[in-house]
């Protein structure tokens, strides 16, 4: 079944009740016990299971071909998880350019706790072959990645933690199961903050992992999930099955509204550099080219000059808004250097850009008055 039809049915059933064709709310915290004990309905208590989060996980594994979904209440949520499932002395290898958040909880929670964590460059596979070791049990790739948008060759990554008897880890947040499939091209898991592009309207918070296969690991996953308790509400579920249901027709409106947006400002003056995997120019195009099916909707730009020149853009946009987070209908733009403090890897003149769903010929119009 394609994907466009997975979206719109997925996890959705008309209500036995009543007959609606909208699946209801369910926002009962605890459900009924039988006389005899049992629970004949199959759930006991919303942390450990609800009608809408067990819809959402059987939709969100339908969309990745995985065998397995467990939804959790953030993307951070779904990361502390997979290190959770881990045990002090254990090795993961992490990418140099991850999402923030990623790398703060390898180093400020679980290094205090015994994990050990190599960071490195995973656009140079020797780099990652050499760092990984007998002990390592994840090997965590972000691809496009966050915010330098680099491109890890997905396949080989994934040979490359087999090889030792790790799992290969995808954050697949920025492409979606739309444009890219990790567990078809070896992956073990794929992890979302479904918060993004997934919910799509910047309404909902939450986070996702899908895996190949449903084992002793998913057990463990589950456990961190029922007994953590960092559980998506019933609402959030709700909406995010309903933002799920457009999902592939806005990625095809986000795809080609930066193609257009991305050539403009490459052709601008005033731009240093445009990163974005679907330009030629971009040094791993050819890779993203094989394992994604369109760009997406991400870039990061470098605006000539420093920092103050980058601000300075931000503040003379009008359709783009300065916030963080992507893959809501608005467009954004972000200093990333400013919100990641320190420890970041972006260049002061880097900003980085959501494309949303206006149309471009609007946003270039924009960005023309803007840079100056």
């Amino acid at each position: 079944m394609r994907i466009e039809t997975l979206a719109v049915h997925a996890g959705h059933s008309v209500d036995p009740a009543t007959g609606a064709v909208t699946t209801p709310i369910h926002l009962s915290s605890t459900f009924e016990r039988d006389p005899d004990g049992g629970y004949c309905a199959g759930h006991v208590y919303s942390r450990t299971s609800n009608p809408n989060r067990d819809a959402l996980e059987t939709a969100l594994a339908s969309l990745e071909g995985g065998a397995a979904a467990i939804a959790y209440a953030t993307g951070s949520a779904a990361t502390l998880a997979v290190f959770q499932s881990l045990k002090p002395g254990d090795h993961v290898v992490a990418p140099h350019d991850a999402y923030y958040g990623t790398l703060r909880q390898l180093r400020e929670i679980f290094g205090v706790w015994g994990l050990e964590t190599d960071v490195v460059d995973m656009t140079d596979l020797d780099a990652v072959e050499r760092t990984i070791r007998p002990t390592t049990k994840i090997v965590w790739a972000e691809t496009p990645s966050n915010p330098l948008v680099n491109i890890v060759d997905i396949a080989r990554l994934a040979e490359l933690a087999h090889s030792v008897g790790a799992r290969c880890v995808v954050d697949n947040t920025w492409s979606t199961p739309v444009l890219q499939r990790p567990l078809e091209l070896g992956a073990d898991v794929v992890m979302h903050s479904t918060t993004k592009y997934l919910g799509g309207h910047s309404d909902l918070l939450g986070g996702a992992l899908i895996t190949r296969v449903d084992d002793e690991f998913v057990e463990r996953l589950r456990l961190i999930q029922k007994v953590g308790g960092a559980v998506p509400s019933p609402f959030d579920c709700w909406l995010l099955m309903r933002g799920i249901r457009t999902l592939p027709w806005r990625m095809r409106a986000h795809c080609a509204n930066a193609r257009v947006v991305a050539a403009f400002l490459e052709s601008h003056a005033a731009i240093e550099a445009v990163h974005y995997p679907g330009l030629a120019s971009h040094r791993s195009h050819a890779i993203a080219a094989r394992q994604m099916s369109d760009f997406g909707g991400m870039m990061s730009i470098q605006v000539r000059g420093g920092e103050n020149d980058a601000l300075g853009l931000t503040r003379r946009l009008q359709l783009f808004t300065r916030a963080t987070s992507l893959g809501g209908t608005e467009s954004l733009i972000e200093h990333r250097a400013s919100v990641e403090g320190a420890a970041t890897l972006a260049p002061p003149n880097l900003l980085r850009v959501s494309i949303g769903l206006e149309h471009p010929d609007d946003l270039i119009e924009d960005l023309e008055q803007a840079l100056r």
